[in-house]
């Protein structure tokens, strides 16, 4: 009797200890309540003349594999207030704060498109144009020395640059001549990418271009700069033989640009993906 008895105060002692153990268990394992992390910024790339959207194609995805909503509409490169007017309307379509990225021509894009809209929180220039108002692509460009897009003198077309002429009829009936401006072959890989790529490379992107009007060359800026009420962060390619590096710090420092220099050519993007993610990553940080 003794025996049995002794048993059973060692079972409910062993029972006794279990449940504690499980009750500790259970407490340790408790959730910790922790705020979700924020929706990261939206980011919206324009591409400049003479590229397509598929220039981004290395941004877009070290963008993608660390979670940001990463868009690139093409941009139609018919003039500034036909593509920015454009791009504007396309970015009313998307909800939450924009970081807007442009490069080359598309800083003349997104200078504009972002006029008037409050979720574009943050504005990146790529070795690209950040104008004033009336200020248009080819006057920038002849400000400082050191572009390798020259004209002969009275040419109205840098030599780099080939025409392609075809009729456009009016809504009148009436026909007209319209102009597409492409980037010579021969010259394309040493313009926009300092000779930095593989000469087969070059020429499948020399293939692919899209062409300019000569209105996205001449066009002024219609609008006052956003960048004089969104916060700005700015590129500057030491190696472009497009934009004239002066010019790009004439533009950066006018705008209050935080700016990075990189020995980069023209198109960064395709280039330096890396060095072109890690700044609109900067820009998107600042984001709340």
């Amino acid at each position: 009797m003794l025996r049995r008895r002794t048993f059973r105060i060692a079972v409910l002692a062993a029972t006794g200890v279990a449940l504690a153990g499980g009750v500790t268990t259970f407490a340790s394992a408790s959730p910790a309540h922790r705020t979700p992390a924020a929706p990261k910024p939206t980011v919206v790339l324009a591409n400049g003349a003479w590229s397509d959207a598929a220039s981004w194609n290395g941004v877009v995805k070290r963008l993608q594999a660390d979670g940001y909503p990463v868009v690139a509409p093409p941009t139609g490169l018919r003039g500034v207030s036909a593509d920015s007017s454009y791009l504007a309307a396309y970015l009313k379509t998307i909800q939450g704060p924009i970081v807007l990225v442009g490069q080359s021509y598309g800083g003349m894009v997104i200078t504009n498109a972002a006029t008037g809209n409050k979720n574009v929180k943050a504005l990146v220039y790529i070795s690209a144009f950040a104008p004033d108002k009336h200020e248009d692509v080819t006057t920038l460009t002849k400000k400082f020395p050191g572009s390798q897009i020259t004209s002969d003198p009275g040419a109205q077309i840098p030599t780099a640059l080939s025409p392609v002429t075809f009729p456009v009829t009016k809504p009148d009936g009436t026909t007209t001549v319209g102009v597409d401006l492409y980037a010579k072959a021969d010259q394309y890989r040493n313009l926009f990418l300092s000779n930095r790529v593989s000469a087969r490379t070059a020429a499948e992107l020399a293939a692919t271009q899209s062409p300019a009007a000569p209105e996205a060359l001449g066009e002024g800026s219609p609008n006052d700069p956003a960048w004089k009420t969104i916060p700005s962060w700015y590129l500057v390619a030491k190696d472009d033989h497009v934009i004239p590096p002066a010019t790009e710090r004439f533009m950066a420092d006018r705008a209050h640009a935080h700016t990075v220099e990189a020995d980069t050519p023209h198109a960064a993007q395709v280039t330096d993906p890396g060095i072109v993610t890690d700044l609109i990553k900067k820009a998107a940080a600042t984001v709340h």
